[in-house]
């Protein structure tokens, strides 16, 4: 089927060898798969001559070490290291029928079971060389190529699909929160008790002189408030100067943690580092809100809504306890998917400073931020009515990765 022929180094202490335009292709660049092209080193035309020329759709394999089996038919002329096998084929194969023969599981089997049994497995050129393929007529081998590709581009088409379906998911939950906090999600109810009634329970001497005292835009029955109107704050505490480091917000619970994910479209388990936290007293509905953090796993802003049972708990000074004043007026839920509303299109960044790489939460401005409160019926429909089409788009999201 071809020529045969290992790869060398030229030698490192001549610098005269390096640093042109040739490409030297090592394991590392045959990621590329079929389509390897580039290389992080290079030859120049002097050191290109010391090193076994590799023509173009010439298939490389390593033959050495963990990555032993990785495979790429490269797109241009080069040359390749001692780790690589190359084969440069003739006239009687297909290059591309050669590459999907070397990468099938049976060619890679091969690989495998030939290498010597030791901590740094090895095919030697004269062994690999020895490896059968099967090889039928030229006109053959080109059908064989495109169905394969033909199977390939159909089967790019179905990821894509998946892609775009689970950027679909998240966009529709998005849509379904902004809907919800604008009262379009379920009908209103003119026998529900209105807001401003609500807003009298938690503070009696409150001057409240219509529902939409606030903005004309709320539904009939709605009141604009606050955050600190509704909601008490305690910041979380450690004991000691310099505890061990643990992920920021995170509740520990006995041996699981229950947190939203970051895109919040799931709740999932995890293990996490034992911390010595200040115990604080939680209760079933408390919201957890990060208010320190550098990075995407710790999002400022970001709410867990703590559904487990009262008692004490650790959370850390990374984080606040938002807990509701009075839960006949404002439910926990709603708020969790308020504020999971104002975090998912980026509000949060306008209560944020940084200091020393840290993105911390302008507590006073996060509390003073204005939000829409329905009446308490309604927001027990609108809680109901999202985790309803949040279980539907979460069984298509759970297909999707079946």
């Amino acid at each position: 089927m071809g020529n045969i022929v290992t790869g060398s180094t030229p030698q490192k202490d001549i610098k005269e060898y390096y640093g042109g335009s040739i490409p030297f292709y090592k394991p590392n660049d045959l990621e590329q798969g079929i389509n390897t092209l580039t290389a992080a080193d290079h030859l120049s035309i002097l050191g290109f001559e010391q090193s076994r020329k590799l023509p173009i759709n010439s298939v490389l394999v390593t033959c050495i070490g963990a990555t032993i089996g990785k495979t790429g038919r490269i797109l241009k002329e080069g040359t390749c290291n001692q780790q690589i096998n190359a084969v440069i084929h003739n006239q009687s194969i297909n290059p591309l029928y050669l590459y999907y023969i070397l990468v099938s599981e049976y060619f890679q089997h091969l690989i495998r079971s030939n290498a010597s049994a030791t901590t740094l497995p090895i095919l030697n050129k004269s062994n690999f060389s020895k490896l059968r393929i099967p090889l039928p007529p030229l006109s053959e081998q080109q059908r064989i190529v495109e169905e394969i590709e033909r199977w390939f581009k159909l089967i790019d088409i179905i990821e894509q699909g998946k892609a775009d379906l689970q950027t679909t998911i998240k966009q529709a939950k998005n849509k379904i929160l902004e809907l919800a906090i604008h009262g379009k999600l379920v009908p209103q109810d003119p026998n529900d008790e209105p807001a401003s009634e609500l807003l009298k329970r938690v503070n009696p001497k409150a001057e409240i002189t219509c529902d939409n005292g606030h903005s004309r835009k709320l539904p009939k029955g709605w009141y604009n408030t606050t955050l600190a109107n509704m909601c008490n704050t305690t910041n979380g505490l450690w004991k000691g100067k310099k505890p061990p480091f643990v992920k920021v917000g995170v509740i520990r619970n006995a041996n699981f943690t229950k947190y939203f994910t970051l895109d919040y479209s799931k709740i999932e388990y995890i293990d996490v580092e034992q911390r010595a936290f200040e115990k604080k007293h939680l209760l079933h509905g408390d919201l957890i809100v990060e208010k320190s953090g550098g990075s995407d796993k710790n999002p400022v802003g970001r709410a867990i809504f703590f559904d487990g049972e009262d008692g004490l708990f650790s959370f850390s000074n990374f984080t606040m306890c938002l807990r509701c004043k009075d839960q006949t007026t404002l439910m926990s839920k709603y708020l969790f998917y308020l504020l999971l509303c104002i975090y998912s299109r980026g509000d949060m960044v306008a209560m944020q400073t940084q200091t020393t790489g840290l993105h911390n939460l302008l507590v006073e401005k996060f509390m003073a931020m204005t939000f829409p409160l329905p009446p308490f019926a309604e927001q027990k429909r609108i809680v109901q009515k999202i985790e309803e089409l949040f279980s539907l788009l979460d069984c298509i999201e759970k297909a999707l990765q079946a």
